[in-house]
């Protein structure tokens, strides 16, 4: 039986990380990816390796869609479909992917006031959190259409669904993830294709770094289970949805301990 194959977008380390070790433990063959982080997502490689898994790495940022477009060339070779040759230096053709399961994971942060944002500031968050899943998607969806199966989850917030103040730009991005899940599900659900969104809380990642030991204290008490969530619960759940019935799709899930 060949191995299912997994890309998980952002996968140095945090939730990503925690998504690529449990898919290569339950048999995937994952494609891991970063844009800055490469000896991290080299450490995942050496772990995934260790637990007897395989992958592949595929460095390189999201957000810019000629390079997703041979993210998705070299996917296609490593899987044996035929991609035209595009030596001429014309703009690539989609080709099929050959993924089971895309997870669109990869993200950046930025607090701060709106009124202080820069334009540049205001791009990266969009094109990185919002745009990066479009170009993924975009590459992933062929091959999984003539499939007719197929499974996207995308990692988002809770902060799509409500806003967070000082994070205006995320906010904004993480509720267009959530709109592009709802409306692809409805696209692609007569092909067999899921398409879902883990709706995240406060998860203790490198992303929440900035807080100072009192502020987390102060905000795990406004969170009813009382702490934190961990990457590796969202990697648990994302396995889970991986593997779930096909009329479950078009749901934006939140995962917050009860915080919304």
């Amino acid at each position: 039986m060949k191995k299912k194959k997994v890309l998980i977008t952002g996968s140095s380390r945090g939730i990503g990380r925690a998504c690529a070790l449990a898919f290569a433990k339950a048999g995937y063959h994952v494609f891991i990816n970063c844009n800055n982080s490469v000896d991290q997502l080299k450490e995942t490689e050496k772990e995934i390796i260790s637990l007897g898994g395989s992958c592949t790495m595929l460095p390189g940022d999201v957000s810019d869609p000629d390079t997703v477009r041979f993210m998705f060339r070299e996917i296609a070779s490593f899987c044996g479909h035929d991609c035209e040759d595009i030596s001429s230096g014309k703009t690539p053709p989609t080709c099929s992917g050959g993924l089971d399961v895309l997870i669109n994971n990869a993200g950046l942060s930025h607090f701060g006031l709106l009124s202080d944002m820069s334009d540049e500031e205001w791009r990266n968050i969009l094109e990185t959190n919002l745009s990066s899943v479009f170009y993924c998607c975009r590459e992933a969806i062929p091959y999984m259409v003539s499939q007719k199966k197929g499974k996207i989850i995308n990692i988002s917030s809770i902060w799509g669904i409500s806003g967070a103040s000082c994070e205006a730009a995320y906010s904004a991005a993480k509720s267009g993830v959530n709109g592009l899940t709802q409306a692809l599900a409805k696209e692609l659900a007569p092909s067999n294709v899921q398409v879902n969104a883990i709706a995240c809380g406060v998860i203790d990642t490198e992303m929440n770094a900035r807080l100072s030991g009192e502020d987390r204290r102060a905000l795990a008490d406004e969170i009813p289970a009382g702490r934190f969530g961990t990457s590796e619960e969202i990697a648990r759940f994302a396995l889970s949805l991986a593997d779930a019935p096909g009329y479950l799709t078009g749901q934006i899930i939140t995962m917050d301990g009860g915080y919304l």
